[in-house]
């Protein structure tokens, strides 16, 4: 069988481009999702079913742009090597167009890093740590949950007011851990200048010998302490503190204790009174949340944790950045994702352009046991927006793009 060559050349030439058309050339765009599902499958879990519930409302109605989303998942073993060869995979592999993810500041920091050395769009859904966005920041990287900075900053205000002198922190020895206690002290202080650090211990994230901490918390004699222990760490320090009276007679302040996730573990060991940030899910009454509530509810059988208002709210946010862009290129997602205003289940949020940083914010109130399962009560949502630096701080903390 003869072919024309002009022809055949023809036909040579399409196949060839066709092979190497972007993604958004055809008709789906692909994230590629980096993160610790393994080793924290408390936060994950719900998380993944967050962005599963998202990505199936976006797909429902049409997509974006008429284009459908497709989510590409790779767990990174709670390590920065991996999360990066993860990351180079899903890049050269399955040419993604963005990357989202990353459960760990360390980690998180790393894929930062990644995006900038490659010129990727990066949305990080859940790394607290402060340098995501000031010290480690970088043009490529956007930020959807409230800061470490912003919630402690958060919780300081009702630290203040239990007027205690004495007080002791206790963190998971790592990025997010060391960040928290840091902006702790320097916000108490900064408030209250007559506060003491009496003691602090800092144990290695997941590897908490808990009794020995809280003996050693005791022995400072504080007023009050200060907690940034999370899941199976917290845990265990509640258990033997409540087993040796650490928390008798004594305030708590403890950061993250209010998640479901967590708070669901600690079941009829939830201490009483401390303060806390949190999410309760089940006495929210705002048009936006409720409608969030019954969607998940009908297509899983379970109730939300925080982890899956952060997935849900990743997907939506690259959602609605893909939208205003028109497109997955890099540098018009960045120009669409500053000052991105959006809808959340906890109302409107904006990416603020000079750190991208959203301005989600988070709740705090008041842990109780209530017949043997903690709830979170006596809560206010607290706006993110205020609880940020001005413009002119971040220019010192962020090296310019």
């Amino acid at each position: 069988m003869k072919f024309h060559r002009p022809l055949l050349n023809h036909l040579i030439g399409v196949l060839t481009l066709l092979s190497v058309l972007p993604t958004w050339a055809q008709n789906t765009i692909k994230i590629g999702e980096i993160n610790s599902y393994k080793a924290q499958p408390a936060f994950l879990d719900p998380y993944k079913k967050g962005m599963d519930l998202a990505i199936e409302e976006i797909n429902g109605s049409g997509g974006v742009n008429g284009k459908k989303f497709e989510l590409i998942v790779r767990d990174d073993n709670a390590n920065p090597g991996d999360a990066v060869r993860a990351a180079e995979e899903l890049l050269s592999r399955e040419k993604v167009d963005i990357l989202a993810g990353s459960f760990l500041s360390n980690i998180g920091l790393a894929l930062a890093d990644f995006a900038k050395q490659r010129k990727v769009f990066f949305m990080a859904g859940e790394p607290l740590t402060d340098k995501m966005v000031w010290q480690g920041g970088n043009r490529y990287t956007f930020r959807l949950r409230a800061s470490t900075y912003m919630q402690v900053a958060m919780l300081v205000p009702e630290a203040v007011k239990m007027k205690k002198k004495r007080w002791a922190v206790v963190y998971p020895n790592y990025e997010y851990g060391q960040s928290a206690a840091a902006t702790f002290k320097q916000l108490l202080k900064a408030a209250q200048p007559d506060v003491e650090f009496v003691g602090e211990q800092a144990p290695s994230l997941g590897k908490i010998e808990a009794g020995a901490v809280a003996q050693a918390l005791a022995d400072t004699k504080p007023d009050a302490i200060f907690n940034v222990l999370f899941g199976a760490d917290l845990t265990k320090f509640v258990r033997e503190g409540n087993t040796r009276g650490l928390f008798e007679g004594r305030d708590v302040v403890s950061l993250l204790t209010g998640e479901p996730e967590y708070l669901d573990a600690l079941k009829d060991e939830t201490p009483n009174g401390w303060v806390v940030t949190g999410y309760p899910w089940s006495t929210i009454d705002t048009p936006e949340h409720k409608a969030f509530l019954s969607a998940y509810q009908k297509r899983f059988g379970d109730y939300p944790r925080l982890g899956s208002i952060v997935g849900y709210t990743t997907i939506k946010a690259i959602a609605e950045g893909v939208k205003k862009a028109k497109s997955t290129e890099t540098e018009r997602m960045i120009t669409a994702f500053r000052g991105l205003n959006f809808e959340t289940p906890f109302g409107k949020v904006t990416f603020r352009a000079e750190d991208h940083q959203s301005t989600m914010g988070a709740f705090v109130g008041k842990i109780k046991n209530d017949n043997g399962k903690g709830v979170m009560v006596d809560y206010r949502y607290m706006d993110g927006a205020r609880f940020q630096p001005s413009a002119e701080e971040v220019k010192k903390l962020r090296a310019p793009d």
